[in-house]
């Protein structure tokens, strides 16, 4: 039976795109895998991976085209199928799948007007759903995401959702994000409790208008765990209270409090109980701020008491009692703590552990003197209103580097080594759940200046979980700086597909030797971590002393 593949959202912003290349032609065959074609989106152009296999039939969308999202883009069904009922916009026995036909970012909801038709017979179609209802999957929101935990859910069962509602927020491998709706209803199904992963395409939310029955709909798409909508859903669910412009501070009635993940966990490191706070976010959340900025001192002293809890003594002010976790552990006491692996540390222990097995490490070290670039720095400073660090300076010398000695700039792959002639610098920064690295875009053509602006701004961005996606794609070259935490030397592991990724030490002042002349001077220390199936030792070496030559004189690098 053929498979009709329309044109996928691969952003959150994408409303069309353009067929850049097709890599298949009408009549050849189809394995699940392979890249049909090449999508220009409104970001990037990104392959287009086929999850169906057959004869490519037809294709709707011709090379340079460009077609609005759902399009009609091609039919993968048997060789000599009759597909004429679909190509003139009929339905006939033939369905769409539901999953999207990309490993790319998926829209942010699947919705299930999109027919399926499959082998497996477990799916409903278009036919079976009642009108207006729509399934809202698991969306897929980076590259590397295969599995999504829902941290908060913003919406309970019963609900009126609107277009551009935030529905929850999602734990991916690289920041907790907000989900947004695309659908206007009532929420009428929860398929993914809070705190549950669930593989991306797993059904979220099932949304539609008040009172429909999804008795059906539920059972076939329900996921592990998950309870049908018309089930009281779990104790947390049941208690969610609906959004009001005034904090929703309760403990006595059950009613959950509105506080994002990161708030939740700052709360809970610094023993406050968050139905004391006034949040000040949409609708009364709690924010990070928030918790940063409470005091004790505002709660009165019937605070403790209010919640139900045994009072816990004290000498002098009243606490809560969650104010004295392992304040101290006698001697000869085991003490343990398990805390349960985030989407986004699981997803750091997989791909570390593949590069570093799979690719074949070294390390080169070169020690700079730093004497110039401090007093270039210095003198770049003094212009009101610019500000660049060290780390730009580095991030700027090896850009260009890196153009000068284009292998470092590559990428390894089975059949063939590719060679990046754009430089697009990846900065890692430490966030509070584990490491992320956003991506400078043609790192190359850009001033210290903009490269300072830059970088203040994606790092700010990392720490608040304000990242998207798309600004943590497309590195060809990985720079970690640890030197602010007094290191003055390390290897870091390479991050694939980039072939190297340089460790940046701390600036010490030491004695050395110049001129002949034991003198004070200021050194820091780089090492680069070079994968051996694409850089050569002598090539890696090349690119170090051209680095630390721009970066002893910062004027050549105006040259």
């Amino acid at each position: 039976m053929a498979t009709k593949i329309t044109m996928p959202r691969l952003s959150d912003t994408m409303t069309e795109g353009t067929v850049a290349t097709w890599l298949k032609k009408v009549g050849d065959t189809i394995k699940e895998g392979d890249i049909l074609a090449e999508i220009e989106t409104d970001k990037a152009t990104m392959e287009f991976e086929s999850f169906n296999e057959g004869t490519l039939l037809y294709i709707g969308i011709k090379e340079g085209e460009t077609a609005s999202v759902d399009s009609l883009l091609a039919i993968i069904g048997k060789e000599g199928e009759d597909i004429s009922g679909i190509i003139s916009g009929g339905d006939g026995p033939v369905a769409a799948e539901t999953k999207p036909e990309a490993v790319t970012p998926s829209a942010p909801e699947a919705s299930a007007e999109v027919p399926q038709s499959t082998t497996d017979n477990s799916q409903p179609t278009t036919a079976s759903l009642p009108k207006g209802v729509i399934v809202v999957t698991m969306p897929r929101l980076s590259d590397t995401m295969t599995e999504g935990t829902v941290a908060t859910w913003l919406k309970k069962v019963g609900d009126e959702v609107k277009e551009g509602d935030i529905l929850a927020e999602i734990e991916t491998d690289k920041a907790t994000m907000e989900f947004e709706s695309f659908n206007a209803g009532t929420l009428l199904f929860i398929g993914i409790t809070e705190g549950q992963s669930a593989p991306v395409d797993s059904v979220l939310a099932i949304i539609g208008p008040a009172g429909t029955d999804i008795t059906g709909i539920a059972e076939n798409y329900k996921n592990g765990g998950a309870a049908p909508a018309a089930a009281p859903a779990t104790t947390e669910q049941s208690a969610t209270a609906a959004p009001t412009t005034e904090a929703t501070q309760t403990t006595t009635d059950g009613e959950r409090i509105f506080a994002s993940p990161l708030a939740k966990q700052i709360a809970k490191d610094k023993g406050i109980n968050l139905s004391q706070i006034k949040g000040s976010g949409e609708n009364g959340r709690i924010t990070k701020s928030d918790v940063e900025n409470f005091t004790p001192s505002s709660v009165t002293p019937s605070a403790p008491e209010a919640s139900g809890e045994v009072q816990q003594p004290t000498t002098d002010n009243a606490q809560p009692a969650a104010a004295t976790p392992k304040s101290y552990i006698p001697a000869g006491q085991v003490a343990t703590e398990e805390i349960k692996n985030s989407q986004m540390r699981k997803i750091i222990a997989k791909r570390l552990a593949e590069s570093l097995f799979t690719a074949p490490h070294y390390n080169l070290v070169i020690e700079v003197t730093m004497d110039e670039a401090m007093k270039s720095r210095a003198v770049i400073n003094s212009v009101p209103d610019t500000k660049v660090s060290f780390n730009d300076m580095v991030i700027k010398a090896s850009a260009m580097a890196l153009k000068k000695h284009p292998k470092i700039n590559s990428q390894w792959s089975a059949d063939a080594i590719t060679i990046n002639y754009h430089v697009s610098i990846g900065v890692a920064v430490a966030v509070e759940d584990g490491l992320v690295v956003p991506v400078l875009p043609f790192t190359d053509g850009m001033s210290l200046s903009q490269i300072g602006a830059s970088v203040r701004d994606l790092a700010g961005r990392a720490k608040s979980k304000k990242l998207l996606p798309s600004e943590m794609e497309g590195s060809t070259f990985t720079i970690s700086n640890l030197g602010m935490f007094g290191i003055t030397e390390f290897n870091s592991i390479i991050n694939q597909p980039n072939s190297a990724i340089l460790s940046v030490g701390a600036i010490v002042e030491k004695p050395v030797v110049k001129d002949g002349q034991i003198v004070v001077g200021n050194t820091m220390m780089l090492s680069l971590a070079c994968d051996h199936r694409t850089i050569d030792g002598a090539t890696g070496a090349q690119f170090l002393q051209t680095l630390k030559q721009y970066i002893e004189n910062p004027v050549t690098m105006l040259a």
